[in-house]
């Protein structure tokens, strides 16, 4: 039996550390001293001390770091460790978009915007009312659709238009498309023809977790030339994720409908 100071020791454990533990029903003893109160481990209690420093320190709730250790199929507790490290990298992601956002703020570069006029465009097209946050598996689901369906007659890049519902309350119409002389109809997939417009236009650079800044600085761009916008968003994939695996490499076109103030 080692005393609980020679197990603090060996296990880089703080004795407070340790009895906190116990109070949790995390590492209970293998024998206290009704005497003394005095906790005793043993030394097969090593690798579980040492499990729980780790959950504990990639914030595992304390529920789970119970269900984690009475699991006892190795199997069904790897698959629990495997799924809070899952969630803990998303947020990471999550943490790494934000400061890529906010450093672009603090140092802004805006991209330079041009008013393109654009002529109908025929294409092939899915449309629906999505919810905003689940756009991107929305649009995936859509873009695969289309390519099926489309095949080799493809005349572009793809592109989407999304309404103005779809950012203001957070659902909305969305229509991703692919420009075909020829557009065929099957499932979901329909023939579409976007109407001209004239459109201010910039390019995003990179993936999409900071896009929101990019359209932000457009937005300023068409404010102050006294410039207003006429109709949905519309989205360019000139370089995008089924282009290339490098999301450095991506450039996404945004452009406004717009219209000049009197």
């Amino acid at each position: 039996m080692l005393a609980i100071g020679e197990f603090s020791r060996l296990t880089h454990l703080s004795v407070r550390t340790l009895r906190r533990y116990h109070q949790a029903g995390l590492l209970e003893p293998a024998v206290v001293d009704e005497a003394t109160g005095y906790r005793y481990y043993g030394a097969d209690q090593i690798p579980d001390a040492q499990v729980i420093h780790r959950l504990r320190e990639l914030d595992v709730p304390l529920t789970e770091v119970q269900d984690i250790l009475r699991s006892p199929d190795p199997q069904v507790r790897a698959a629990m460790v495997a799924g809070h490290l899952q969630r803990l990298e998303s947020e990471i992601a999550r943490t790494r978009a934000a400061v890529t956002s906010l450093r672009r703020l603090l140092h802004p570069e805006p991209a330079p915007v041009e008013l393109r006029a654009v002529g109908p465009t025929t294409a092939a097209a899915v449309a629906d009312v999505v919810e905003h946050d689940e756009v991107l598996g929305w649009y995936a689901g859509a873009m695969a659709e289309l390519e099926a369906v489309v095949g080799a007659s493809v005349a572009g890049a793809p592109g989407g238009l999304y309404d103005n519902d779809l950012f203001e309350i957070g659902r909305g119409r969305a229509l991703v498309y692919l420009p075909t002389p020829d557009p065929p109809s099957r499932g979901r997939v329909h023939a579409a023809t976007l109407p001209a417009v004239e459109l201010a236009v910039t390019t995003h650079v990179g993936a999409h977790d900071d896009i929101d800044v990019t359209y932000g600085e457009l937005g300023g761009w068409v404010v102050a030339n006294a410039l207003a916008v006429a109709g949905p968003v519309r989205e360019h994939y000139l370089v995008g994720p089924r282009d290339v695996d490098d999301p450095a490499a991506w450039r996404t076109e945004i452009g406004w409908p717009v219209f000049r103030l009197a």
